[in-house]
């Protein structure tokens, strides 16, 4: 990996844990998500007439990545409404890296070099210390792990989707743009069958902090979905979960956190990921 995508990824994983804390309380977590999702398509209209329209195999690819965005949307709030957000979260996030790398290697012949692999696996252990809070899995209930294991499932998924979907097209960027597009009108659609129309009036009063959220969250994922096509898939995927540290490093400067033993040690881990990456 280059230190140019090595960079971009993590400038990326900031944005992520940005994102996510500018997310309102006041939504419940499946409205906010898809009052982001609506915003992504939003920032990325004005370049529709500037990108080249996709062809062929790059649809497929689209189709199910909205696919598997949706059930990632839908098992991660079922994660939350089932157990504790800070451990659900990086547990779903966590094990994703792994089932990318394993999917990576099998579906598209792709696997990271030792040092690579090893840092994987670092950056997913520190990720799991972080999310257990060195009181280990009992603190979940056995629905929040099923919904949380079920969320890495589809964030392994649309990984490899749109790694694969921003290869076949002109440029990541054309296909980072009709996703969005696309996914934001259907985000909506799904989160009105679910929640019932009433949900808009609900939404309307947040529009700044969504739109806010998905210019974020639009430029993050563009980044990653550009540097899938420079780096292994799944490198890239183990380090945008660093968005992790940076989430805790937020949570102690802005909210006055406290730094403890488990956490520190969860940070190391993580950086040390990182290091071994950036090696691999």
């Amino acid at each position: 990996m280059s230190a140019t995508v090595f960079l971009a990824v993590l400038a990326a994983a900031a944005m992520h844990a940005s994102w996510n804390a500018m997310i309102k309380v006041r939504l419940d977590r499946f409205a906010s998500i898809s009052l982001m999702s609506f915003a992504m398509g939003l920032v990325v209209l004005p370049l529709v007439p500037f990108v080249a329209f996709p062809k062929g195999e790059t649809w497929l690819w689209i189709a199910l990545s909205m696919v598997f965005h949706t059930g990632y949307k839908f098992f991660l709030t079922k994660a939350y409404e089932t157990g504790d957000l800070a451990q659900s979260y990086p547990l779903a996030r966590g094990t994703a890296p792994l089932l990318t790398t394993i999917g990576g290697a099998v579906l598209l012949g792709e696997l990271p070099g030792g040092v690579a692999v090893l840092g994987i696996l670092l950056l997913c252990a520190g990720t799991f210390l972080m999310s257990f809070r060195g009181g280990g899995i009992n603190g979940l209930s056995r629905r929040a792990v099923g919904f949380a294991l079920l969320t890495s499932v589809f964030v392994a998924s649309y990984t490899l989707t749109d790694g694969s979907g921003a290869r076949s097209a002109a440029s990541a960027t054309s296909y980072a743009v009709w996703l969005f597009l696309l996914d934001a009108v259907w985000s909506i659609i799904f989160c009105v069958w679910l929640r019932g129309a009433r949900v808009i009036r609900v939404m309307l009063p947040e529009w700044k902090s969504g739109l806010a959220a998905g210019l974020l969250g639009a430029v993050a994922y563009w980044i990653a979905m550009w540097a899938m096509t420079k780096a292994p898939i799944a490198s890239v995927a183990a380090l945008r979960e660093t968005s992790i540290l940076f989430a805790m490093l937020l949570s102690v400067a802005a909210l006055g956190e406290t730094m403890t033993r488990w956490r520190i040690a969860a940070a190391l881990l993580i950086v040390g990921g990182v290091i071994a990456l950036r090696l691999g």
